[in-house]
């Protein structure tokens, strides 16, 4: 039986009638001890794209969990790559999606339309020099959502970003982003040769206007380094990494005006800001810190989130202090590719 699988062919001949696509499937499946999460991935060649689809994410075969209203992890990856002259759709990008659907099994945290992630480098090792070093996710604007006979089953498509875009979604929103990006990205393909968007007067407007109006929807970020302690005279450290301070500062930025908190986690603590009317500590155990902002502190704040090492005093509220440490980025491998500070 594999009434999931079905429907999902159901789907793709709706799309594609009478278009056989190529299939990459998986010669030991992960439920019988293979690396590779994903029971196959269809390309289908488009003019001007690539169109990739998962099979894996849901429940191809049987229903295996308790929730009747969503099939397995809820959704199928789907991934539009732009294509050239090219009659055979990259390899890379397979196990791209496979690196993405391993992260899901392994972590057991799934995707949803809105996330989004830092690759830290570029998306293919195979185009150092491209500009797309992020992702995001959102429905794929062909494929969408459909019923199947275990359940709902959402088609999440991976959208390639620049870092500047990247840095636009933490300040505002992903879907919003990419609805100021739309008539620059048709069918939002990921195309490894262009350059950022943002220098785009239209869409730099569109971006202004909304951080202004709508503030940042990002209530959360992960991290490699977040902690705090207090020191001498009840005067408490925030420490954080030089690769991140930035990021955290400009969030701040369009969090706190909008009365809205931002928690700021790493592997060793975690620091979370909230608006206040005056500075205050609270210290909420296991590592875990809750910062209150009054307004005149927080531009002193965001300007000592930089990506500089150092312990930078606040001059509006003494009781604080911000501490920045090196980044070392590393390869899949753990060498240091890089520092930051």
């Amino acid at each position: 039986m594999s009434a999931g699988w079905d429907a999902i062919d159901g789907a793709l001949a709706r799309l594609y009638p009478g278009v056989e696509p190529l299939h990459y499937g998986t010669v030991i499946k992960w439920r019988l001890g293979g690396p590779d999460p994903l029971d196959g991935l269809s390309v289908y060649a488009r003019d001007d794209h690539w169109h990739f689809v998962s099979y894996g994410m849901s429940e191809l075969y049987e229903k295996e969990s308790d929730d009747p209203e969503e099939s397995g992890w809820g959704f199928e990856l789907t991934f539009r790559l732009a294509r050239g002259r090219e009659t055979e759709p990259p390899v890379w990008a397979v196990s791209f999606l496979q690196n993405l659907a391993r992260y899901v099994f392994g972590s057991g945290n799934p995707f949803a339309p809105g996330h989004h992630l830092d690759l830290n480098g570029p998306i293919s090792l195979a185009e150092p020099d491209t500009a797309i070093r992020a992702i995001t996710f959102a429905d794929d604007p062909e494929l969408g959502v459909i019923d199947t006979p275990h359940g709902r089953l959402r088609f999440l498509q991976v959208v390639g970003l620049t870092l500047e875009e990247y840095a636009t979604i933490e300040q505002w929103d992903a879907a919003a982003l990419l609805r100021a990006l739309a008539p620059h990205l048709p069918l939002l393909v990921t195309d490894l040769a262009r350059g950022t968007l943002t220098d785009d007067a239209a869409v730099a407007a569109a971006i202004a206007d909304g951080v202004r109006r709508d503030g940042s929807s990002t209530g959360s970020m992960y991290v490699h380094e977040a902690s705090w302690e207090s020191g001498p005279a009840a005067a408490t450290t925030l420490t954080f990494g030089a690769n991140a301070a930035a990021r955290v500062g400009r969030v701040l930025a369009a969090r706190l005006p909008f009365g809205r908190g931002l928690l700021v986690d790493g592997p060793n603590g975690a620091v979370g800001f909230v608006p206040g009317e005056r500075v205050a500590v609270v210290d909420r155990g296991e590592g875990f810190a809750e910062i209150q902002v009054p307004p005149p502190v927080l531009a002193d704040l965001a300007a000592a989130l930089r990506p500089v090492a150092g312990t930078y005093r606040l001059p509006s509220a003494p009781e604080l202090a911000v501490r920045i440490v090196k980044s070392r980025i590393r390869d899949p491998d753990g060498n240091v590719v890089a520092e930051i500070g």
